[in-house]
C-alpha cells in the first residue's frame, strides 16, 4: 500500500508537481484513422515497418514494402475496413471497443481514488508515448502497462513494451513500471471465454458440427526461434473447451490472416474451412480467443470472408462468436487482471 508522504515546504518559485497517482494503460494493436488510401498507407507503413512484426532483412523488405505493398495493399485493406467501420463515431470498432474497455475498468476502479485508467494504440492514435506521458503529467509515479493480448508473442506484447521503453528512454523523470503478463490460461480469462461461447450457442436454433477457435497466424519460423505464442493459443483453446463442457473433437484450432509465401502456423483457417463441407461438416461456429476486441480480422475476415468461403464450398450454417469486447464479463476480467498486478500499489 502506498504510504502518504509528509508535507514538505517548497520554494516559492518551484513548479507545480503532481504526484501520488497510479496509472493503468490498456494498449491494443492499433487502427487507421480513416479508410481512404493515404490513411491506410500511413497505418500499414507504421505496422509493417516494425521489426518485431516483419524481421526479414531490411535490404529485401524495404523495396518490397515501399514499392509494391504500400502501393497496392492500402486500397484492399481500406475496402475491408469500410465494411466494418463505425460510421456513427467515424472510427474503427477496435478503437470504439478499446475506449469502452478503459472506461469500464476505470469505473470498476472508482474504489481506488488514486488510480487513473487510460488507453492507447501501438500503431496509430492515441499513441503509447502520448498517453503514457499524459499519465505521468497527472501525477502517476507508478504505471501498469497492460497489453490486451491474452497470448504472448514478440509481434504483439513485446512490441508494445518496446515502444513504452523507447518513450521512457527520453524521460528525465521516469515512473516506476509494471507490465501485465500474458493471460492465456488465467482462470478469469478462461471463464469469460467459456461463458461467452455457451451464451452464443444458446442463441442459435441449430447445433454446430464443429467449433473453430481461430487465432491470428505467425510464420512458423517464429515458433522455432522461441516465440511461445503457438503453445499459448493451444492452451487457451484446450482450457476453454474443457470449461465450456465440450466433448473431445468438438473444437479445432486454426490460424488465420496468413501473409506472404513463408510457411505459417498450421492448420490454416482458409484451407480448413474450404475442406469442411466436403467432410460432411456443414454447420460451424467460429470464435477468436486471441483477440480481446472485435476488429477487421474478426468482423471482416471471419464474419464476411471466411463465411463466404464456407458457403461457396457447400456449408449451410455459419456463425461467429463476438469477442469479449467491452462486455460486463470482459471488463470484470480486465479489472481483476489489473488489480492483481497492482497489489502493493493500491
Amino acid at each position: 500500500m502506498l504510504t502518504k508522504r509528509p508535507a514538505m515546504a517548497l520554494p516559492k518559485d518551484h513548479p507545480v508537481v503532481k504526484t501520488g497517482k497510479v496509472g493503468v494503460l490498456l494498449i491494443n494493436l492499433g487502427t487507421p484513422e480513416a479508410t481512404d488510401y493515404w490513411s491506410m498507407r500511413r497505418y500499414l507503413k507504421e505496422f509493417l515497418s516494425d521489426r518485431r512484426v516483419i524481421d526479414i532483412n531490411r535490404l529485401l523488405w524495404w523495396p518490397l514494402l515501399n514499392g509494391i505493398i504500400l502501393t497496392t495493399r492500402p486500397r484492399k485493406s481500406g475496402h475491408a475496413y469500410e465494411q466494418i467501420w463505425n460510421k456513427e463515431r467515424n472510427e474503427s470498432p477496435l478503437k470504439t471497443i478499446t475506449r469502452g474497455q478503459a472506461e469500464g475498468v476505470a469505473k470498476a476502479f472508482q474504489k481506488y481514488p488514486n488510480v487513473i485508467v487510460d488507453w492507447a494504440m501501438r500503431y496509430g492514435f492515441p499513441s503509447i508515448a502520448e498517453r503514457f506521458q499524459a499519465l505521468k503529467d497527472q501525477g502517476c509515479e507508478r504505471i501498469l502497462i497492460a497489453p490486451l493480448y491474452p497470448q504472448y508473442s514478440a509481434t504483439t506484447t513485446a512490441t508494445v513494451l518496446d515502444k513504452t521503453f523507447e518513450h521512457m528512454m527520453k524521460m528525465r523523470w521516469q515512473p516506476a513500471l509494471r507490465t501485465l503478463p500474458p493471460y492465456a490460461d488465467h482462470p478469469a480469462h478462461i471463464d469469460a471465454l467459456a461463458a461467452s461461447l455457451k451464451a452464443h450457442l444458446k442463441t442459435l436454433k441449430w447445433k454446430p458440427d464443429l467449433i473453430l477457435a481461430s487465432f491470428h497466424g505467425l510464420p512458423k519460423r517464429y515458433l522455432m526461434e522461441g516465440d511461445p505464442y503457438h503453445c499459448h493459443c493451444f492452451k487457451t483453446a484446450r482450457l476453454m473447451a474443457q470449461k465450456a463442457g465440450l466433448k473431445p473433437g468438438q473444437m479445432k484450432v486454426v490460424f488465420q490472416s496468413r501473409f506472404g509465401t513463408e510457411e505459417w502456423l498450421k492448420p490454416y483457417a482458409q484451407d480448413t474451412i474450404e475442406a469442411l463441407p466436403g467432410q460432411g461438416i456443414k454447420k460451424i461456429v467460429m470464435m477468436a480467443p486471441g483477440f480481446s476486441s472485435d476488429c477487421v480480422e474478426t468482423l471482416e475476415e471471419l464474419g464476411i470472408g471466411l463465411k463466404e468461403t464456407f458457403e461457396e464450398n457447400g456449408g449451410e450454417k455459419f456463425s461467429v462468436v463476438p469477442c469479449l469486447n467491452d462486455s460486463d464479463i470482459s471488463v470484470a476480467m480486465l479489472a481483476k487482471l489489473c488489480e492483481e498486478e497492482l497489489q502493493g500499489w493500491i
